[in-house]
């Protein structure tokens, strides 16, 4: 073991890479964490964290628009779009201080080096240091977590534009007027909310049928719906053509139904997923299987050479921040403490944090029928859920998948306020074999969002209810109410 540098090394200070190197140097592993530009990566710079800053702004402003639905005055928010990103900026920064810093993770004895990375061999990499010296240090494990960036498709004419990516985009200081968003995806269909609520016009372009193809279609639909009445465009099975420079304008030239439309606006954001970072690691110098959508590897996050493993977006497999800390601690466990982990794909939160949030966990709908699952569907509706309705928020349904008998739940889907909490609920549950009965069973307090997951959890007991089972029990007790339609399987109580 002595004959290498170090234990492990890290190689991207992501949210992949700060956990494998924080559990690494935890359990006393002589660690290199190699960064090539900022700590905390995406996530803490052109993600997770500035987006929803940018829609908690949207937010704020809309509700502003819409305040006499609490009893207060409508009223036109005044907006400094400079302002706004300032904030952005501010809170980005309190973020990498708190979290992010080098001093942080040094502390812990983990040796942060800024640089760009690659390998020599199986077990050394050299470092391009930002001074342009280089350094040549070698490892008995390696964890490779240098993320994935935008991906543009090469449309004729792109390059002829000044587009934005989730790389530049909150970087800009002037609000568009209009806000030309290719891709429904996650990050478009959040970016398209933001910024119409902050006051730009803005058209979603897609050639899919509908946005957010990987959820829900029904609560996809009142997603949709919400979105357009806030004023978002859309141009949907539309290919994109060219992208035209029109001086101060950008045109988005699109074929629908073998018809060409012109799509104008004075800024165009360019949402349309994201490319491993496989450029400049060299690879093959350490024999490392890889293909366009990342490294390859296996459950446990190992690559084909075995004292090296890939994490986080990198890898291809989910690209969530909290998937990234999820592979990371997969890893570090199989590598350093040969404990057998394995990543758990069934237990995967997808949220999407617009206003109302889109969330799902487990099995969707399409893959129980498409697998031939036996299975029922219990919905419950937000117009129920009381705090819902005192905060007027009553968009929203929740979808729970699960066995009729055990009530084991097997997928959720919910659209609404605090989605992206109450899908936790049930990822905790499918995590621990809690079935649905004993959701229901289980205390919540009043009046609280996770409420509306127990009530969709008490539709299980409703469901298995039936006539000649009140009949009977009727029978015993002498009762002499009616007898519900327990036949209604859109009966909600």
């Amino acid at each position: 073991m002595a004959k290498y540098d170090f234990d492990s090394i890290v190689i991207g200070g992501g949210s992949a890479g700060l956990t494998a190197a924080g559990i690494a140097a935890n359990f006393g592993a002589k660690t290199m964490m190699v960064e090539a530009n900022l700590l905390g990566g995406d996530c803490t710079w052109t993600g997770c964290v500035p987006s929803k800053l940018l829609l908690k702004a949207g937010k704020v402003a809309h509700q502003i628009k819409k305040a006499s639905q609490f009893g207060l005055l409508d009223s036109e928010p005044n907006i400094d779009f400079q302002k706004v990103i300032e904030h952005v900026h501010t809170v980005r920064n309190e973020v990498y201080e708190e979290a992010d810093r080098p001093e942080i993770f040094e502390e812990m004895g983990i040796e942060v080096v800024f640089g760009r990375a690659y390998f020599i061999d199986a077990h050394t990499i050299e470092i391009q240091l930002k001074d342009g010296k280089s350094r040549k240090v070698s490892s008995r494990y390696f964890f490779i977590a240098a993320g994935a960036s935008a991906m543009v498709p090469p449309i004729p004419g792109i390059d002829s534009v000044d587009y934005l990516t989730n790389h530049n985009l909150f970087d800009i200081t002037q609000l568009p007027k209009e806000l030309i968003i290719i891709g429904g995806g996650p990050i478009g269909t959040e970016m398209s909310q933001a910024f119409a609520h902050l006051g730009s016009s803005v058209t979603v372009v897609d050639m899919a049928p509908r946005i957010m193809m990987n959820d829900d279609p029904e609560l996809v639909e009142i997603l949709f719906n919400e979105l357009k009445e806030q004023g978002v465009k859309y141009e949907l099975e539309a290919s994109v053509k060219e992208i035209q420079n029109q001086d101060s304008k950008i045109r988005v030239v699109v074929e629908r139904d073998g018809e060409l439309q012109n799509v104008d606006g004075d800024s165009l954001l360019m949402a349309t997923g994201r490319k491993p970072n496989l450029e400049g690691l060299n690879l093959d110098a350490a024999g490392i299987e890889y293909s366009k959508k990342g490294i390859t590897v296996n459950d446990s996050c190992r690559t084909n050479v075995k004292h090296i493993y890939a994490i986080g977006d990198i890898s291809g497999r989910y690209q969530f921040t909290h998937m990234c800390e999820h592979m990371a601690k997969v890893a570090t466990s199989r590598a350093l403490l040969k404990v057998p982990m394995k990543i758990d794909s069934k237990h995967v939160p997808w949220v999407t944090f617009t206003s109302p949030e889109l969330a799902h966990v487990g099995a969707t709908e399409k893959d129980l029928r498409e697998n031939n699952v036996h299975f029922e569907v219990y919905k419950f509706p937000y117009s129920k859920i009381d705090r819902a309705i005192t905060e007027g928020e009553t968009t929203g349904l929740i979808k729970v998948y699960a066995k009729k008998l055990s009530g084991k739940i097997l997928g959720a889907s919910v659209v609404g306020s605090h989605a992206g909490e109450m899908i936790s609920e049930y990822a905790l549950a499918m995590k621990n074999g809690v079935s649905l009965r004993k959701f229901a069973d289980t205390i919540h307090p009043y009046p609280t969002w996770s409420l509306g997951a127990r009530r969709a959890a008490d539709q299980w007991y409703i469901r298995n209810q039936s006539t000649g089972t009140v009949k009977w029990i009727k029978r015993i007790f002498g009762y002499r109410g009616d007898i519900p339609d327990y036949s209604d399987k859109d009966r909600i109580v």
